[in-house]
């Protein structure tokens, strides 16, 4: 996959974002998409060789519809200005910890893992965690390979107040606030378009590798008992 490319093309989109127009273009946006599977069915390979639940997962099941659901959207433009695809048991389905990649221009490229909007049940299985033991989690986020990719740590939006059964003078107080547990590494558009389809390549499935432990530890937090 050549990311300039689909970066040339998306941006077209943005500026031009109504059927008529992307029917015009509907073979070129094929040949990217395609393109763009090739990539994820790669990734799926590797990273399926540490993590045995993605065995076997078709890739397109990974790669998410470019159609916007617009029946209750304030912006009514039919269609995402990025390509997107995320690994976890059932595709793009699935409900567990899972890795994400996005390829799209004006900083829409990036690499994130974790847990977006967590269950109830979810969300305070890593709580505990979070309160029990959290020095697990603290080890592999100092590790090189986080520490390359995702050295602010968590990423999201915050309660503005500690959930019910934390004290504000909490350790882990700002891990304990958080809605989510992501991590995300960003590629402005000037990187991605300096990266070569293999580097480009190369670069996210170390960001993805990268996000494993993190994923990990979350199974394991949701999982406990």
């Amino acid at each position: 996959m050549n990311p300039a490319a689909h970066l040339d093309f998306l941006q077209n989109l943005a500026r031009h974002n109504e059927r008529d127009w992307f029917q015009a273009h509907k073979a070129t946006y094929d040949q990217l998409r395609t393109a763009f599977e090739a990539d994820v069915a790669y990734w799926l390979r590797e990273l399926a060789h540490d993590e045995p639940a993605l065995a076997g997962l078709d890739p397109k099941k990974c790669v998410f519809r470019i159609y916007r659901d617009v029946r209750f959207a304030k912006v009514k433009v039919p269609y995402k200005t990025h390509f997107s695809a995320y690994f976890a048991a059932g595709g793009k389905k699935g409900d567990t910890p899972g890795r994400y990649v996005q390829l799209g221009p004006n900083g829409q490229t990036l690499v994130a893992g974790g847990l977006y909007e967590p269950t109830k049940e979810q969300l305070a299985a890593v709580r505990q965690e979070l309160d029990y033991q959290a020095a697990d989690l603290h080890e592999l986020l100092a590790a090189p390979a986080a520490q390359q990719f995702f050295p602010q740590g968590m990423v999201g939006e915050q309660l503005k107040k500690m959930p019910p059964g934390y004290e504000a003078t909490h350790p882990e107080a700002a891990w304990l606030r958080h809605k989510n547990f992501l991590l995300s590494h960003e590629l402005p558009d000037v990187e991605v378009r300096r990266l070569g389809p293999e580097e480009y390549r190369a670069h996210v499935l170390a960001a993805l590798r990268a996000l494993g432990p993190f994923c990990e530890w979350l199974t394991a937090a949701t999982h406990a008992g």
